[in-house]
């Protein structure tokens, strides 16, 4: 028996643009569309890219006894998660964290941000909306905390690289105070017109958008969510004002290629059901100083402390485009290709670098050699059985190639994500 897939408000006008539509997390999804992943991939880099996300799901919680709940289920101590002094999270900031369960292993990673006193969103992955709503309602304790599963019931979408701010002055009323003092991880607005807000956000013709300054690209832009009804007209206005800057419409390939780039995880498949621990994204746990224990309790804290011989996820770089594909590829040590130590968990290739004398360049970095011009880089995750060291060589194999790659801390460098919003409106 096959479930029929879901669809976004947005289905209609990727088909009628010519995308190549798959299913993902449940949604009919484009994956590209005619003008190619590379071109899009390239385009965020350089100019920008509008994505759908609306098979995102967002879930609620508000009442007396909200903050105390996430504090239990999410990994991120929202007493103790902003900025170099730790403060705590406040209304119109973001965090990122992951939700355990007892053992320690991913359910699923999350945005948590603060709308207000004892008022939180919380973003999750398409399909995870019931789940998350689940273990939080039996997690709770009160009758006071109202948990809502807004699943399928808001549009969003993702604008993202350098000319994002500049492109949506042209859709936002009053831009120029919208995009005063923006910090990456924070927001404006909300998406609920019954909300009121300090700083509303709102549309030219007084629709009203959760504007956040977040992403999964790694690059400079926004997260904006608005009402299922405006979600049309949201994106063709924003596509509209960003013809003459280059916008163009990406897909989740270019999405996909981007995140592995900016070493971001893809929950369930970079994380997931193993223990959370020895991975380049342990910043989310609630650590003590001395990393010791945690700063507060939350669901797997003990799992993880307890843990003695979890596997190692490390990010890797190859020497050229060619990628391998991740269903049963073998990582080997380059010493000895016979033994395998683990499995690759992410395998894609950034078009927007390469490599000149073993240093890996981007199209946007500034110090790049001239005339450089990047073939793209295969590059992704492993999780194996053993601690490596940054450089070390391995082999990666699959059924058709093998690969040589080099562990490394970072991927795609000179990423805009964190930049000044004053100088990427300059």
């Amino acid at each position: 028996m096959t479930t029929e897939s879901k669809k976004t408000p947005l289905y209609d006008w990727h088909v009628s643009q010519g995308a190549n539509m798959a299913l993902f997390g449940g949604y009919s999804m484009p994956l590209w569309y005619p003008a190619g992943v590379k071109t899009e991939h390239l385009n965020v880099i350089t100019h920008a890219g509008i994505f759908d996300t609306s098979h995102m799901a967002v879930v609620t919680i508000k009442g007396n006894g909200s903050l105390n709940l996430l504090q239990k289920c999410i990994s991120k101590d929202l007493q103790a998660c902003i900025g170099l002094k730790k403060a705590p999270l406040s209304s119109g900031r973001s965090v990122y964290g992951v939700f355990l369960n007892d053992n320690g292993e991913v359910i699923d990673d999350a945005i948590v941000s603060q709308a207000g006193e004892n008022d939180y969103i919380v973003v999750v992955n398409a399909g995870m909306g019931s789940m998350i709503s689940q273990l939080l309602m039996d997690n709770n304790e009160t009758d006071d905390v109202v948990i809502t599963d807004l699943t399928d019931q808001l549009g969003k979408m993702d604008v993202q690289g350098p000319l994002s701010a500049r492109i949506l002055s042209h859709v936002i009323k009053d831009a120029d105070k919208v995009f005063n003092r923006f910090p990456y991880f924070s927001f404006k607005g909300h998406f609920d017109a019954g909300v009121s807000c300090e700083e509303p956000v709102l549309l030219n013709d007084g629709t009203p958008v959760l504007l956040s300054r977040t992403g999964y690209t790694g690059e400079f832009g926004f997260e904006i969510f608005v009402e299922k009804e405006h979600t049309v007209k949201l994106w063709e206005l924003i596509l509209n004002a960003g013809s003459s800057m280059g916008l163009i419409p990406c897909g989740l390939a270019a999405r996909d290629s981007l995140r592995a780039g900016a070493g971001l995880p893809l929950s369930h498949q970079d994380i997931g059901p193993w223990p959370f621990i020895n991975n380049p994204w342990t910043f989310v746990l609630s650590y003590n100083e001395d990393q010791s224990g945690f700063s507060k309790k939350f669901t797997g804290d003990q799992a993880l402390l307890s843990q003695k011989d979890a596997d190692f996820t490390y990010a890797f770089a190859g020497y050229d485009p060619r990628k391998i594909t991740t269903e049963g590829a073998e990582v080997y040590l380059s010493s000895d290709e016979n033994k395998s130590i683990g499995k690759v968990l992410t395998c894609a290739t950034d078009m927007a670098v390469g490599r000149h004398d073993e240093k890996i360049f981007s199209i946007a970095s500034l110090d790049r050699p001239e005339n450089f011009k990047p073939r793209g880089l295969s590059c992704g995750f492993i999780k194996v059985n053993t601690s490596l060291i940054e450089g070390q060589s391995l082999i990666i194999k699959d059924d058709r190639r093998k690969i040589k790659v080099v562990v490394v801390s970072d991927i795609r460098p000179d990423r805009t994500a964190r930049r000044p919003i004053k100088e990427m409106l300059l």
